[in-house]
């Protein structure tokens, strides 16, 4: 089943913009309102950006550890 939208001028360029060669515009609305896959991110970072994240993740992961077992040190030490 389909729906038929009115779009004003600029609306309907903006989305054009956004159309890639193999899309429909349905496919177009759907991608930009519709959750992200990860596919979609893919490449956006450099290796080099994606190490420093990958690094900050799990340094903030060991720093809530040891918070966690200070926390439940203080706990069974009272």
């Amino acid at each position: 089943m389909s729906k038929s939208i009115r779009l004003s001028e600029d609306a309907y360029e903006r989305l054009a913009a956004h159309k890639r060669e193999d899309e429909t515009f349905s496919d177009v609305v759907l991608r930009l309102a519709g959750e992200r896959s990860l596919l979609d991110i893919a490449g956006v970072l450099s290796d080099e950006e994606a190490d420093a994240v990958r690094d900050a993740v799990e340094e903030r992961r060991e720093r809530r550890s040891r918070d966690l077992e200070a926390v439940a040190d203080e706990l069974g030490g009272s």
